[in-house]
């Protein structure tokens, strides 16, 4: 077995050209002929008894050569890497050259590899700590929105539709006289104001009267999700049935004890500002890594390529399927949906990825830079939680190697992160605004 590796023309790509001894290859063939023999029907013999000989010489002599490249090639494209230190970010493009029965296997693997990071500066970079305070205003509005979503809806007679108003209508939309569907519905509560129906509609309720039939004119949006439908004049035939406002309740104590675990107003005020407080932090403590991160990627050089791009897309795509899945659409649907095809989307996401490739390298160049290291103890505790969250045992988690180089993998870039952190020049978002006024 040997392996000539050069490289191409293009940055971070290499050509390997393997030659594998005629004894691996035959050898390999006969596992595959174990394997496939059943499947081959030989007058005169039962299936999977037939000798290897004729087989090859009944559908010729080339009929284990593909099995039979897949069995071998494998563990030895994985090894061969491994010992010559070749971290390959894409997959390989494979030219055989000779594949024949008693000689040698030679094919050639071209394939993108791992690029060089050029550091720039990313100690003593200049970070904003972000404003974690909470106001009176930022409270009153978190209550404002619970009595919302505790309001009652009281039906009204004595007037037209006003804007916020909740109208209860039957409409059926047509584009060309024709009724189209999904544009019908009876007895509909639309709130006037949320913009939750074709621009133009929601206005044009307004004024009407309980019982008052009315044809409303508009046309849909030219990026409408449906394609017979947008751009097109539309017209709705909408009757009004009833028209309902929401009636607030007071914000007293008694909504305190209807809404909450707390008997009054002041508990449940205090109570609404420790937890604005606490993801005030969150999000403070999520910008400034982000903006970390950013500051410092943008100080370095680094040329990713293509392979390494279209893996991260491909990666993104399977996690929007799997989310899809859950309201019970692919991603195949759901492009049809928003008229878009795989490859406007994955050229939508390519910048994205991008971003997030260069990133990746970035920490992992800081990582090495630093010698920083996710110990076995970090390991443990990351285990311990995990076991205590989703009701695991600890001893499962710990024997399962996959989980725990993906938690070291975690756990340093954590720390890569951190370590920008704390060697950063950080103040504080209110001083910074100060001094600049």
């Amino acid at each position: 077995m040997s392996i000539k590796v050069e490289k191409t023309d293009k940055t971070n790509e290499v050509k390997l050209t393997f030659t594998v001894e005629a004894k691996i290859f035959e050898d390999g063939m006969k596992k595959v002929y174990t394997k496939t023999a059943k499947y081959f029907n030989i007058p005169g013999f039962r299936k999977g008894k037939a000798p290897m000989s004729l087989i090859e010489k009944t559908y010729g002599p080339s009929i284990f050569y593909e099995d039979t490249f897949n069995e071998v090639v494998p563990e030895i494209y994985e090894k061969e890497l491994k010992e010559n230190g070749i971290e390959a970010v894409s997959r390989p493009e494979i030219e055989i050259t000779q594949m024949e029965k008693g000689k040698d296997l030679i094919f050639t693997a071209v394939v993108q590899t791992k690029p060089e990071v050029k550091l720039g500066k990313y100690k003593g970079i200049e970070l904003e700590k972000g404003d974690v305070s909470v106001v009176a205003a930022d409270v009153k509005k978190e209550l404002d929105q619970m009595a919302e979503k505790n309001a009652r809806l009281v039906t009204v007679e004595d007037r037209a539709v006003k804007n916020k108003d909740i109208a209860v209508i039957d409409f059926e939309g047509f584009v060309d006289g024709k009724a189209f569907e999904g544009g019908k519905a009876e007895k509909h509560e639309l709130e006037i104001g949320s913009k939750t129906f074709i621009p133009g509609f929601e206005d044009q309720v307004i004024g009407m009267k309980v019982d008052e039939e009315k044809d409303i004119n508009v046309k849909f949006p030219e990026e409408y999700f449906s394609k017979e439908l947008a751009g097109k004049d539309a017209t709705f035939k909408v009757k009004l049935h009833e028209i309902k406002v929401k009636e607030l309740p007071a914000i007293d104590d008694e909504f305190a004890k209807d809404v909450s675990e707390f008997d009054t107003l002041k508990d449940l005020k205090a109570s609404i500002k420790d937890r604005l407080v606490e993801d005030k932090k969150n999000q403070a403590k999520y910008q400034l890594e982000s903006d970390a991160i950013k500051a410092v990627s943008d100080n370095t050089k680094v040329e990713i390529p293509s392979g390494m791009i279209e893996t991260e897309i491909d990666n993104m795509l399977k996690e929007i399927d799997g989310r899809l899945a859950y309201q019970g659409l692919n991603l195949e649907q759901y492009l049809k949906m928003i008229n878009k095809s795989e490859d406007d989307m994955r050229k939508e996401y390519e910048p994205q990825a991008a971003e997030s490739v260069k990133t990746r390298l970035v920490l992992e160049a800081i990582v090495k830079a630093e010698n920083i290291e996710a110990t076995d103890k970090d390991i443990e505790a990351k285990i311990k939680e995990m076991a205590a969250n989703y009701g695991r045992k600890e001893d499962e988690l710990l024997n399962n190697e996959n989980l725990k180089e993906y938690l070291r993998n975690n756990i340093t870039t954590e720390k890569a992160i951190q370590f920008i952190i704390d060697n950063a020049k950080v103040s504080d978002a209110k001083k910074a605004e100060k001094s600049s006024k």
